[in-house]
């Protein structure tokens, strides 16, 4: 069965199964994409490393501490001739968006790319941590956001409510291929069902916690 809550499931945010639900929503997505776009576009999943250790200077004497690096996937279309990146579609982490050496990481890497020629499709399905940088973005639960190089320093923007529907965004390409589409509700639907998340998922009370007008809300749908 498909996941009970008309938009995000927001009991997906857990620490014992957002990793998890990363993995599989990502392999899902670059499976969806790569039906859409090919032969044209490539699809790839590429690795993405933050580790909090870039960012300190140590002398040659000092001990090292040990340090907890992540590793997460992004999807990469690139074009099939010459293998230049078109898009990178980005699915948001906790540690992207607390603050610390992770989230600065990966903000300098946004900024970096939006002085390439690139797309970047930013999706954050995260309640908690604190919004990553975006002006005029009114208060959201989820937020999607598209930036085009042809309409820069313009972002598309999807702010998102825990009990809103969630779209179905387009994925640019170039050129003038048509955007590609991904249905979100549909992966996150696709993936629940495969990892058998309703036999568990319940257990535990969601993170960060609900006040008690959207607990009453949400316990209507796992009841169910």
């Amino acid at each position: 069965m498909p996941s009970p809550f008309p938009g995000m499931n927001p009991y997906l945010e857990q620490p014992s199964v957002w990793e998890d639900f990363h993995s599989r929503f990502m392999t899902y997505a670059g499976e969806s994409l790569a039906t859409q776009v090919r032969p044209n576009f490539l699809v790839k999943l590429s690795v993405a490393t933050f580790d909090p250790a870039l960012n300190q200077v140590k002398s040659i004497l000092a001990t090292i501490p040990d340090v907890e690096i992540e590793r997460h996937a992004v999807i990469e279309i690139r074009d099939r001739l010459d293998r230049q990146l078109v898009t990178m579609i980005e699915v948001l982490s906790p540690s992207n968006k607390r603050y610390g050496p992770d989230r600065e990481q990966y903000l300098l890497k946004r900024a970096t790319m939006m002085f390439s020629s690139a797309s970047i499709v930013e999706i954050d399905l995260l309640r908690g941590g604190p919004r990553l940088p975006i002006n005029d973005l009114p208060a959201c639960d989820y937020c999607v956001t598209v930036f085009r190089k042809a309409k820069a320093p313009k972002v598309e923007a999807w702010p998102i409510g825990l009990r809103d529907e969630l779209p179905v965004i387009p994925v640019p390409l170039k050129g003038d291929f048509a955007d590609a589409k991904l249905d979100l509700k549909a992966l996150i639907d696709r993936v629940y069902d495969a990892a058998g998340y309703e036999d568990y998922l319940y257990e535990s009370f969601p993170e960060p916690p609900f006040d008690q007008t959207d607990a009453i809300w949400a316990q209507a749908f796992i009841t169910q």
